[in-house]
Order: C-alpha cells, then sequence, then structure tokens
C-alpha cells in the first residue's frame, strides 16, 4: 500500500514521463517544421535584402559577359544567383533541389522569385544547403533534451515538496489518532491547515472522537455503578451463607451446597472487582508516581506462584539480564498485569513444563518477556485474547475471562506495547515493550 503523497508524486513523475515522451516522439517533425519555417523566412529576407540593393545600385554591376550572377559563400552552405530568362510565368515558391558546384552535388532548399526591370525578365535564387539545416537541428536537440531532463527533474522534486506541504496537514491528522488509548485522549485542537477538505476531516474526526468518548463515557459509568450495586447483595449473601456454615445443625448436604454458592460468590465478587478496576483504570483514576525496578516484581510475583507452579510440576524462573527500571508508573497496576500473566501462564502449561520471566534491553527501550511451553494459541484465539469475558478455554470452568483485559487495560494506561507471539503445542510468549520515557 502506497501513501497519497507517493502516489501524488509517481502520477506527476509519470504524466511528465508520457508528456516527454510524446514531445520526443513529435519533436523531429516539430522541430523539422519551425526550422524549415525559420529558414524560409531567411531565404524571403536575404531575398527583400538583394532586391532592394538592386532598386539602390542597378543592376547592371551585378550582371557579367554571360547574363547571370552567382555568388557562395566558401562552406557552400548558401548561395544567390541571378540570370535573365525569357520564361513566361512569375515565380515565387520554394523548393528542394540538388545543385552540381564544382562537381560536388548539394541538396538546397531554393527559393525561386521572377521580377522584371526594363521590360527584362530575371530569375532571382536564394538557397541555403539542407546539411546546414540539420546540424542546426541536431544542435537544437542537443541542447534542448537535456534541458527538457533537467527541467523534469527540477519539477518533478517541487511537486514533491509540494505534494508534502500541502499534505502535511493529513499527516498531523493521522499523527492525532495514533495510539489513542481511548477517545478522552484525542487532540481536539484544529490543525492549522488552509485546504477546506483536511479542514472538514479534522472537524468530522473531532466531532466523531467527542461523540465516542460520551458513549464510552456511558459506558465506563454504568459499570462502574452496576458493579458498586452488585457488590452490596454479594456481601450480604456472602455473609448470610457463611452464617449458615457456622450452624451446628447444618448437614454434610446442605454444606456442600453452601461451599459450591460461596465459590461462585467468589468468583462473582472477583469478577465485579475486576470490573471495577477496569473502569477506574479508563477513568485515569489511579496515579502513576512509583519508581522502582522490574525486577522487584518479578522476585515477588515468582516468590507468590512458587507454590502454584509447584504443585504443578511447572519450572517458573527469571531471567532478568537488564536493571529494567521503570518511573512514573503505578507498581500495583504493574505488578497485577505480570501476575495475570504469569498466573495465566501457569496455568495454560502442562506438568514439566517451564515459565520464564525475562528482561532484556534494546537500545533505548527494554522488554519484558513472559514465555511458557503451554498449549499455544490458535489465530482467532490470538484475535479474541484481550477481549473481556473470552477465556482460553471455553470447555474449562476456571476463570471468567478477563485477566488478560485487565492486564491489555494496565499495558494502555502505561503506554506499553504487547505483543504475543505464539504456535500450537510450543507454547506462547507475551512480549512487554516499555519506551524509553518509561
Amino acid at each position: 500500500m502506497l501513501k497519497l503523497q507517493t502516489k501524488l508524486s509517481l502520477f506527476n513523475l509519470l504524466s511528465k514521463l508520457i508528456f516527454t515522451a510524446l514531445f520526443l516522439v513529435f519533436m523531429p517533425y516539430i522541430m523539422e517544421r519551425i526550422n524549415l519555417r525559420q529558414v524560409d523566412e531567411d531565404l524571403i529576407q536575404k531575398r527583400e535584402q538583394f532586391i532592394s540593393l538592386i532598386s539602390d545600385i542597378g543592376i547592371e554591376p551585378f550582371m557579367t559577359t554571360d547574363s547571370s550572377f552567382g555568388s557562395f559563400n566558401i562552406i557552400k552552405e548558401e548561395f544567390i544567383s541571378l540570370e535573365m530568362t525569357d520564361m513566361e510565368e512569375d515565380y515565387n515558391f520554394i523548393e528542394e533541389t540538388i545543385r552540381d558546384i564544382d562537381n560536388e552535388e548539394i541538396e538546397y532548399r531554393v527559393l525561386n522569385y521572377t521580377f522584371e526591370i526594363d521590360g527584362q525578365k530575371y530569375l532571382l535564387e536564394v538557397g541555403k544547403s539542407l546539411e546546414s539545416i540539420e546540424r542546426t537541428e541536431r544542435n537544437i536537440n542537443r541542447v534542448l533534451i537535456p534541458f527538457l531532463l533537467f527541467i523534469i527533474i527540477i519539477t518533478f522534486l517541487t511537486d514533491t515538496q509540494y505534494t508534502r506541504y500541502i499534505l502535511f496537514p493529513l499527516e498531523k491528522i493521522k499523527k492525532k489518532l495514533k495510539r489513542i488509548p481511548d477517545p478522552s485522549h484525542f487532540d481536539s485542537k484544529p490543525v492549522q491547515t488552509s485546504t477546506s477538505d483536511f479542514r472538514r476531516l479534522d472537524d468530522a474526526l473531532c466531532e466523531v472522537m467527542e461523540n465516542l468518548n460520551q458513549m464510552f463515557q456511558k459506558e465506563k459509568d454504568i459499570t462502574v455503578n452496576i458493579s458498586h450495586e452488585l457488590m452490596t447483595p454479594i456481601s450480604v449473601l456472602r455473609s448470610k451463607l457463611e452464617n449458615l456454615m457456622m450452624k451446628d445443625d447444618t448437614g454434610p448436604e446442605i454444606s456442600s451446597k453452601i461451599e459450591d454458592s460461596l465459590r461462585t460468590l467468589h468468583r462473582l465478587q472477583s469478577l465485579v472487582s475486576s470490573l471495577l478496576l477496569i473502569a477506574r483504570i479508563e477513568s485515569n483514576q489511579y496515579l502513576k508516581e512509583d519508581s522502582f525496578k522490574i525486577k522487584d516484581i518479578v522476585d515477588e510475583i515468582i516468590a507468590e506462584l512458587a507454590p502454584v507452579a509447584e504443585d504443578a510440576s511447572i519450572d517458573l524462573s527469571g531471567n532478568m539480564k537488564s536493571d529494567c527500571h521503570v518511573s512514573k508508573a503505578n507498581r500495583s497496576l504493574l505488578f497485577s498485569m505480570f501476575y495475570n500473566i504469569v498466573n495465566n501462564a501457569l496455568k495454560n502449561t502442562p506438568a514439566h513444563g517451564k515459565v520464564i520471566i525475562s528482561c532484556a534491553r534494546e537500545q533505548k527501550r527494554f522488554i519484558v518477556s513472559v514465555s511458557d511451553t503451554g498449549t499455544g494459541l490458535t489465530e482467532e484465539q490470538k484475535q479474541n485474547l484481550f477481549s473481556r469475558f473470552k477465556a482460553r478455554d471455553k470447555n474449562s470452568g476456571e476463570g471468567t475471562g478477563i485477566g488478560l483485559a485487565i492486564a491489555k487495560t494496565i499495558a494502555d494506561f502505561h503506554n506499553i506495547g504487547i505483543k504475543v507471539e505464539s504456535e500450537i503445542e510450543k507454547g506462547t510468549t507475551f512480549s512487554f515493550t516499555f519506551s524509553e520515557n518509561s
């Protein structure tokens, strides 16, 4: 896919090349006609000068004993001849003819003209060699073609710069749209442009972003309100069920059902808490004022999940090749982000598998990776990986499918890039790229 600026520049170049090709095809004919026209005008001018000279000094000085006059320049490129004639018709035309001069045949373009003085008719011929005409054409071509190519290059460069200039507002609009975590971060400041189309586009985008922001805000408000409303009855139900469990007359069957209900309530409570967490992150209710090392978080996560990994016979380890210091971040949120990813990796890695947390610096950035030797992901699963309520394993009754959505929300909140690489039955790697400003 080509950029609009590139397409316009290529179109301008292509149109100029087509024009140049057509010009080069027709140029010989055009140059020939122009050159012959100029030669004919020169012949006519010389004829008038010669007639004027005869009017001034008379015709006698030009007449020799054989009643004719001829004059050639040294290299025989031009000639003038005058002779008496007894023809009745009048001549006034130009033709191309061959003349034998000093045993050399030379092709000329000749003006033939008859006039009468004192009852005597004379034939005047003024000629110019075609070789000199062709030589003039070649010299013109040598100058014109390089000049034409130079003009094409200059106009292409100027067109490219002008296209870049007039499309600069479009580039600014594109930059405004890039890496926007949500419409509330869209820069609604008008782009400076003198092009009405770009102005309307910018205004339309601002209006769309404003509408989207209002819709998203309503969704966040609804999520927060519903979550708050659910927390109260959940707490009440949990309290009542726990009280029932404490009674002495509760039978084993009822106790089992109560335990199942408590587990369900616990999952519901976790889900509501997760939704509240996402809503608060998206509403920018968390501060980013902490400064810490990623290694410290990784060590805490490994220590906390080590019993889970040990029970599942999974090797959980860290490989921190770089210090990976982070500033202006929220430590608790990043802990939750990595915890969810590592915990998810443990759940989807079979026994005797490995989960490795690593950190390496790449130029001015550093990348934290969580790799496992688990079941891997299909392309469809990768597309829906960070969508809410879409768990990796649909047949599993564990999890709400919201843990990865929380991780993605936290990453977006910190402007951290996420990349997922996976291969079926070989494992998955989550890569978190921290920018230079992290």
